[in-house]
């Protein structure tokens, strides 16, 4: 038997080692294209998205935990792996100057607060609509001024905007959209292919048989949920809409939403 001491020096050694191997969260490389948006508009799906269309994984053969390591989230992991330049990187921040190339992500804020509130219940959190209206998430803010603030552009970064709505009425067209950004070259027959193997059902079933990935999501519930358009309907009460379309109103009619 390994006395203890030698056997924690030797996994200490082995741990460094593999850590030099990978790169820390908080660097990157000007090429790189960050994936950002408010929380819980469309985020994983585009994360699945690229993990098929740039990395050519099948969709049937990409787990959760591939995703991630190819398609890295700012939030969830200290370190990456360099697979290649550019990385692709998931991230819920407002505007950073190091990130120099971003494709975002916008969906009917309405639709995005429910979907919020039924993750933050199941993480076990609290949720509160009705303060989030007033006051903003405690994480990530008001809806329309995180969307405010990437339009506005202040650090003068190279962007496009992709709404959640187009991708779920044509997700092949807006995908042709991202390879011309990213610069790469995927043609019509394989994105259409992608697209089907990524619908929400399919996703969602894949996730009942082998999980979110998320260690610390609950094995109980669902994180593709319900995935549709206009969820907010038949779930944000109405006290909760009135005010949000008074706080968040402009911007929902700037972006064809009201």
């Amino acid at each position: 038997m390994i006395p203890f001491s030698k056997k924690w020096r030797k996994t200490r050694r082995q741990r460094k080692k593999f850590l030099k191997r990978l790169t820390p969260i908080t660097q990157f490389a000007p090429e790189d294209v960050f994936i950002v948006g408010y929380p819980k508009s469309g985020n994983t799906w585009f994360q699945d998205l690229i993990t098929a269309v740039v990395y050519g994984v099948h969709p049937v053969f990409a787990p959760p935990a591939l995703a991630q390591a190819l398609v890295p989230d700012i939030h969830k992991q200290p370190y990456y792996r360099r697979f290649s330049t550019p990385m692709f990187f998931k991230s819920h921040f407002r505007p950073r100057p190091e990130y120099r190339r971003v494709v975002y992500l916008m969906r009917d804020g309405r639709d995005v607060l429910v979907s919020l509130y039924h993750y933050e219940n199941a993480m076990r959190r609290p949720a509160d609509l009705a303060q989030w209206v007033c006051n903003g998430h405690p994480s990530y803010g008001k809806w329309h001024t995180h969307i405010n603030a990437w339009l506005s552009n202040p650090h003068g970064a190279e962007m496009i905007v992709i709404k959640y709505e187009d991708l779920k009425h044509n997700a092949a067209k807006e995908l042709q959209r991202f390879c011309s950004f990213a610069g790469v070259k995927r043609d019509a027959s394989f994105l259409e292919t992608m697209v089907r193997e990524t619908e929400f059902e399919k996703m969602q079933q894949r996730e009942l048989q082998s999980g979110s990935g998320m260690r610390s999501f609950p094995r109980d519930k669902l994180f593709r949920r319900r995935g549709i358009v206009g969820s907010y309907k038949d779930e944000m009460p109405p006290a909760v809409l009135e005010e949000f379309m008074v706080d968040a109103g402009d911007t929902l009619k700037q972006f064809g939403y009201a």
